[in-house]
């Protein structure tokens, strides 16, 4: 099987989009985004981390929180809180890390966009300063979201 690319471009100093198209419905894309037990299953990175900590409150105000651990037991966590839901087609939510190595509170706009069954996904992480976010393509973030969106097309085509 063929898997789709991730596409990541900088269309300012603040911000980074990456795309990716999955062959699924997007309601199948949505919930696989939005629901613990799905989540779990494929939002984990870098090969030897797990999540043992997914919870969502899925509503406008609504918080969410994450928890990262690798085989050594270190840990990594994150959270925010939802802005905008509009379900099956666009979440904005904040997030911040536990041990702040984004620069502060960014800014997440998911967008859902399906045709002809399959969906495009574009996420945009809007950074609170530009250091912040080139610190954050240096460190290889997207690595890891590209790693979990394998997983991701495993997961939908099962």
């Amino acid at each position: 099987m063929k898997t789709a690319a991730l596409t990541v471009t900088t269309p300012s100093e603040r911000e980074v989009v990456m795309t990716r198209e999955f062959d699924a419905a997007r309601g199948m894309v949505f919930d696989a985004l939005t629901k613990p037990d799905l989540l779990q299953r494929w939002l984990l990175g870098p090969p030897g981390w797990t999540m043992p900590v997914c919870e969502i409150d899925l509503r406008v105000g609504g918080k969410y929180r994450y928890v990262w651990r690798n085989a050594e037991g270190r840990e990594m966590g994150m959270g925010g809180t939802f802005k905008e839901m509009v379900r099956p087609s666009r979440l904005v939510a904040t997030e911040a890390y536990d041990d702040h190595w984004t620069g502060g509170e960014t800014l997440v706009t998911t967008e859902l966009v399906e045709t002809r069954g399959k969906t495009s996904v574009s996420t945009t992480v809007r950074y609170a300063t530009g250091e912040a976010r080139d610190a954050a393509l240096k460190m290889g973030a997207t690595k890891g979201l590209e790693a979990s969106y394998v997983r991701l097309d495993e997961l939908l085509t099962a």
